[in-house]
């Protein structure tokens, strides 16, 4: 079986751009959902076959060097009518300005229930339905692509990795979109704050890429009200954001500061009782900083500033950091250069110092 016929077997709609995002060869799932067929699509450009109704998701793939990958998009596409997909664009290898997109269509009348609901809830559920329709077929398209890969070489053979490095992505995808829908909060109880970031730290460092990383602890800082694994990826993610930040720096720091912040208090959504947030835990980094048009939707789902991130992993801080009633904010330090995010969180009920530095 060669790789044409392969992706003529896919379910996903496959569309290749060439530059200026001008169709060049599509798959039968694609001509299926665009209700046309190639002799009427080749050469015509994409916004001409859809119009998404998210303006940063349309200027996202507009970027053709940029890895894109969005959940439930609702789209127009002229002749069909509203749709919602699931959408990942990938630039394709050795070939500037080529993208490889693949379409899958939710729509139906679950998908528009679900839109009804709105919000970020509304977004973060699907993926329950989606891991049982999706990540079966993708194993048996991971595995279809191994072994056509055996057979190939040259360019087809960078097609079939190309397939197969996709389709682990948007697995990825699933797998942070399940963890973001999840809606039983986890067991909460004391946690020592500092533990949870030597734990974080450790697993960034091992990595052998990570810049100096300063902390700056309070060593009579009670314990915490959370959950230590949900503390732990909080700061993976935080940390590790802001490794990517400050890389390109002339020198490149992180520090991690805990203090007492008495006086923020957040009010607790299940019985409307005030819930105090002394404890504050900030990871700072001297990179350029958010670009400001982004910084008040950075905890939303697939916002991000990196051309090969996904712009889930604040979406998840928020929603754990939610889960243990903290609050996460972010600021910019323009004076020092420096971004700061904070996360705020209760005191466990029956605290005690949260760690004893040893001396020096």
């Amino acid at each position: 079986m060669d790789a044409q016929r392969q992706l003529s077997s896919l379910p996903l709609g496959v569309v290749l751009l060439s530059p200026g995002q001008v169709v060049a060869a599509v798959n039968p799932a694609a001509e299926q959902f665009l209700g046309q067929s190639f002799r009427r699509l080749a050469g015509r450009r994409l916004d001409d076959l859809m119009t998404f109704a998210e303006p940063r998701l349309a200027a996202r793939l507009g970027e053709s060097d940029a890895q894109v990958s969005a959940r439930a998009a609702d789209v127009l596409v002229p002749g069909q009518g509203p749709r919602r997909i699931d959408i990942a664009a990938a630039p394709l290898l050795d070939s500037p300005g080529w993208q490889v997109l693949t379409l899958h269509d939710i729509g139906g009348a679950e998908a528009m229930r679900e839109n009804a609901s709105g919000g970020e809830q509304g977004v973060l559920r699907a993926p329950d339905i989606l891991a049982h329709e999706i990540k079966n077929p993708l194993a048996g398209i991971r595995g279809a692509a191994q072994l056509l890969a055996r057979k190939l070489d040259g360019n087809d053979l960078a097609l079939a990795g190309l397939i197969a490095d996709e389709v682990d992505r948007i697995a990825t995808l699933i797998d942070q979109m399940q963890t973001l829908s999840r809606r039983t909060a986890p067991d909460l109880g004391p946690c020592n704050l500092h533990e949870a970031v030597r734990r974080a730290r450790a697993v960034i460092e091992a990595g052998g890429t990570a810049p100096p990383i300063i902390e700056e602890f309070d060593p009579s800082l009670p314990l915490v009200q959370g959950n230590v694994d949900a503390l732990v990826q909080i700061l993976l993610n935080l940390i590790a954001n802001a490794a990517d930040a400050c890389r390109g720096a002339p020198q490149p720091r992180i520090a991690i500061r805990s203090r007492f912040a008495s006086g923020l208090q957040l009010h607790a959504v299940a019985d409307g009782v005030p819930v105090r947030l002394p404890i504050e835990l900030r990871v700072s980094d001297n990179g350029p900083g958010i670009d400001p048009a982004l910084r008040e939707h950075v905890f939303e789902p697939f916002v991000t500033t990196k051309k090969s991130g996904q712009g889930l992993g604040l979406a998840l801080v928020r929603r754990l950091v939610r889960d243990m009633n903290g609050r996460v904010t972010h600021d910019r330090d323009e004076v020092r250069g420096v971004t700061h995010f904070r996360i705020h969180l209760p005191m466990a009920q029956q605290g005690r110092p949260a760690a004893r530095e040893e001396a020096a």
